[in-house]
């Protein structure tokens, strides 16, 4: 019978389980719904399932550059949101409704 503390030894499977899940609920979310807003988020729980994994790797592989990266990450999806909320606000402001469909005649 093994004993009580190896059972709750979280490894590096266990982050990388929950990560893939965290960021194929996140794929899910982008390929099914059509609002502007729940797909950001759904790319945002994406990014933070890659940041995860990233800082999973560089505490097991005790090396930092997975840390430095996820910064970098950050970044990006804050470069993202900015971005998708101000295409956001222009479709609310055209057409009185968030939705994916818009984006398309926003060209002219």
């Amino acid at each position: 019978m093994p004993n009580l503390e190896s059972l709750l030894d979280i490894g590096l499977n266990h982050y990388l389980i929950v990560s893939a899940a965290l960021f194929c609920i996140g794929m899910a979310g982008v390929l099914v719904r059509r609002n502007v807003l729940v797909i950001l988020m759904c790319i945002e729980l994406m990014l933070n399932a890659v940041n995860l994994s990233f800082v999973a790797f560089s505490h097991y592989s005790e090396n930092i550059n997975g840390q430095v990266m996820v910064f970098f990450v950050m970044t990006i999806a804050a470069a993202e949101a900015g971005v998708g909320l101000a295409l956001a606000v222009t479709i609310f402001k055209k057409f009185k409704e968030v939705n994916i469909r818009f984006f398309e005649q926003l060209k002219g």
